[in-house]
């Protein structure tokens, strides 16, 4: 295997009828460590550092959901079937167990995955997301036209306005954090279009203006970290996700927004991974 994200081969895996994209690093044997992305992001959107240092000890499998980057197919329209994909995923590389971390998005399909099939997720890493129904989550669409808006205006990277405070210590993680994940030079992902994008905003729409689900089935161990000014899935959704999880753990990053986890990466990393690897 490689020693850094930015050398893994991407790989390929069909189930359903669906050829799912994915990279994998560290050691490979036991339960895996599962990556669930963002919204709009394939595989090359994972920050670095963080694979990294999971990957040190854990056998880490990142993927490309339904219809983005890579994978084929059309993209889901909702939630639910974003969790259905990735549960047939799994399934398709012959594990009946995983460690999952998931980001924004990736951890509403996770949480729908886990009320599916309690017994398939271990531990839980949830950054930068929220609960079926959570306030607020139904308006991301806005946020996000928004600041896609802003950025072309500045012309830089969305995520720069998405993730990070545009004070000077978010601006400065920003900008460190677009380089890093932009280390991979050879052999990119396929970029997410227009369509794609739409798709999954009125997925989770949806998912914001739904019924809160039953997190209480879950019975494995979970670390919840985000931002104290994420406005893209509110900072206070968070501490819903710690209340509805028993025996959870809750990391609140000061001064950080969405991608308070990518601001703070030299003390989350550490955190994830020895949470992880315990």
């Amino acid at each position: 295997m490689p020693s850094c994200y930015a050398e893994a081969p991407t790989s390929f895996v069909s189930a359903n009828g669906v050829r799912f994209a994915y990279r994998e690093l560290g050691p490979r044997g036991g339960i895996p460590v599962v990556f669930f992305v963002h919204l709009a992001a394939n595989l090359d959107n994972w920050d670095p550092r963080i694979i990294e240092a999971i990957a040190q000890h854990r056998h880490v499998i990142a993927f490309d959901q339904r219809g983005i980057g890579a994978s084929s197919g059309r993209v889901a329209g909702t939630i639910e079937a974003a969790a259905d994909d990735a549960y047939e995923f799994i399934r398709a590389l012959g594990y009946g167990q995983i460690d999952a971390f998931a980001f924004s998005m990736g951890g509403f399909i996770v949480q729908d995955l886990i009320v599916k099939h309690p017994k398939l997720v271990r531990k839980l890493v949830l950054t930068g997301t929220g609960p079926r129904g959570g306030r607020n989550i139904d308006r991301v669409a806005a946020v996000t036209w928004l600041d896609i808006l802003r950025s072309a205006m500045a012309r830089a990277d969305p995520k720069e306005f998405l993730f990070f405070e545009r004070n000077q210590a978010g601006k400065r993680a920003a900008k460190d954090f677009i380089q890093r994940i932009n280390e991979r030079t050879s052999h990119r992902d396929s970029k997410v279009g227009l369509k794609a994008l739409r798709t999954q905003l009125k997925a989770i729409e949806r998912y914001g203006r739904s019924a809160p689900s039953n997190l209480s089935v879950f019975t494995g161990t979970a670390l919840i970290a985000n931002g104290d000014r994420d406005r893209m899935v509110p900072s206070i959704l968070s501490v819903d996700l710690h209340q509805r999880i028993k025996g959870s753990e809750l990391v609140i990053y000061p001064d950080s927004g969405h991608g308070g986890v990518f601001q703070y990466w030299e003390k989350f990393a550490p955190r994830a991974a020895e949470f992880l690897a315990g």
